[in-house]
């Protein structure tokens, strides 16, 4: 009698990854409400600020060209925290015990939603950028000053779109993780995306000078409009390093804690 012994095909060193964007990217055509809502409602707040409260904070007219850094963030938020509840459906609707029966390295999953994230997310960026040309907004930045912009915010919807991979594995339920990851989006609020931090009682601005959006804001800020960067920029890279390292640490170890598999 002879012994059959089933040997799993070995996988190229990106299959699993490339599985799961190609599988992020179909999830996020067909969600076709919430990459509208995405741009559309980071359209309606630039709008709302600038020609509701614009002529009341800047009377020059000028307040558009003040507000888009923080617009551009809100926008990469907004289209990052569908991550949170994709992952939390992920891991609550037993798709990931299938994967384990696959030659699959599963936690590339988060690979393939942040990895969609960023590229849905640039997308919405460059049209929130165009509809603010649309209403007055007039950037003085070069060529290049426009390529370290994308790249920041590029830098920035990674390191918050990991962030939220890893509140929904935290999550119990999609609806906790949407709970959670809603939390994140008021960041924005206690910065200088909307006024500069000056204006604020002094126990706020303690605290709008220290979380990172700010910097990542007033750098953004001085590529577009030329204002002085300072040190703002070192800042804003080293926030969005330590957040991504932290996201992916905590990320992993709740994968491997929930999914049971390296």
């Amino acid at each position: 009698m002879t012994t059959t012994t089933l040997v799993r095909p070995r996988i190229g060193a990106f299959t699993a990854e490339s599985t799961f964007i190609t599988r992020s990217f179909l999830h996020s055509v067909r969600d076709v409400e919430s990459a509208l809502m995405a741009i559309v409602l980071p359209v309606m707040l630039m709008l709302m600020f600038t020609w509701i409260f614009g002529n009341a904070i800047d009377p020059s007219g000028g307040y558009v060209d003040y507000v888009v850094p923080g617009i551009i963030l809100l926008c990469a938020g907004f289209g990052s925290a569908s991550t949170a509840v994709s992952v939390a459906n992920d891991m609550t609707t037993g798709i990931i015990d299938r994967f384990r029966t696959m030659p699959l390295r599963s936690g590339a999953v988060l690979t393939g939603h942040v990895v969609a994230s960023l590229a849905r997310n640039l997308v919405a960026t460059a049209v929130v950028i165009l509809v603010a040309l649309l209403v007055g907004f007039r950037p003085t930045a070069t060529p290049l000053e426009w390529l370290a912009v994308f790249g920041l915010v590029a830098l920035w919807i990674l390191a918050i779109t990991y962030l939220f991979a890893a509140i929904g594995l935290a999550a119990s339920t999609p609806e906790a993780a949407n709970g959670y990851g809603f939390i994140l989006l008021f960041l924005p609020y206690l910065s200088s995306a909307f006024v500069p931090v000056e204006t604020m009682p002094d126990w706020l601005q303690w605290i709008a000078e220290n979380q990172p959006i700010t910097p990542i804001i007033e750098t953004l800020r001085s590529l577009l409009m030329g204002t002085p960067m300072g040190d703002s920029a070192w800042w804003a890279v080293g926030w969005c390093v330590v957040i991504i390292a932290g996201s992916v640490a905590w990320g992993a170890w709740l994968f491997r804690r929930k999914a049971g598999r390296r």
